[in-house]
């Protein structure tokens, strides 16, 4: 992939989440570590990405950003601000789940996300203590929060997922046919390719997007960044 296409996918992909909902997590701030904890939550479910932001949203609206006004809102509280979003298909189980976690969280570490980074002893451990948390939190959510916590959080380092890997190949950036060893080769990629002002984050993003929206679907036909790819479709 040529560093002109390079700084155009990013551009045109590479925004994080966080950014979109605006979260700042630069200064490592547990209360905005917490929003984008909510909003990974929320991006775990299969459910559109204009759902998920909707309704952190309507969390952001009625001021509930933190474990304690979770749990005092209630199942029936949070069933309307997710109903409110869009998120009506999985609002029962959503309900369910936040009122399941923030009470762990409050038990074994004061409601503190900082708190159980600093007590877990390394990537593992970490993805561990989360997961823990309850049923509902996997490998996907831990995932998509830990991936915008990479520049914050050393020990925050999870795998790239199967669409990442799946863009990622489809754009040289890994170029073994497996995907062993898929992270070293992104992050070999970008030290070699890296973009002024951007970051890795910024590069696992785009692939992400592609992949969930272009690859997986095969839209090849239709993508932005077709001129770019090294294995089209033939549609």
């Amino acid at each position: 992939m040529k560093i002109e296409s390079l700084e155009v996918f990013i551009e045109n992909f590479g925004k994080n989440y966080s950014e979109i909902l605006g979260i700042n997590l630069s200064k490592d701030r547990n209360d905005e570590i917490f929003k984008w904890f909510l909003a990974s939550i929320l991006f775990g479910a299969p459910i559109t990405e204009n759902a998920v932001i909707k309704t952190f949203n309507c969390f952001k609206k009625h001021s509930i950003l933190t474990p304690q006004k979770i749990l005092q809102t209630g199942w029936d509280g949070l069933v309307r601000i997710l109903d409110e979003g869009s998120y009506t298909r999985y609002d029962f189980k959503t309900a369910d789940k936040l009122l399941a976690v923030m009470q762990n969280l409050m038990e074994k570490y004061s409601g503190s996300l900082t708190l159980l980074y600093n007590q877990a002893s390394d990537e593992q451990d970490l993805e561990n203590r989360l997961i823990n948390l309850g049923k509902g939190i996997g490998d996907v959510t831990v995932g998509i929060f830990l991936r915008e916590l990479r520049d914050i959080w050393e020990k925050a380092d999870p795998e790239p997922t199967s669409l990442v890997v799946l863009a990622a190949k489809k754009l040289g950036v890994i170029r073994n046919k497996t995907a062993e060893n898929a992270l070293k080769q992104m992050k070999s990629f970008w030290v070699k390719n890296k973009i002024a002002g951007k970051s890795f984050i910024n590069l696992e993003t785009a692939l992400l997007k592609l992949g969930k929206n272009y690859c997986r679907k095969r839209k090849c036909a239709i993508c932005p960044i077709k001129y770019a790819c090294l294995a089209p479709e033939v549609l």
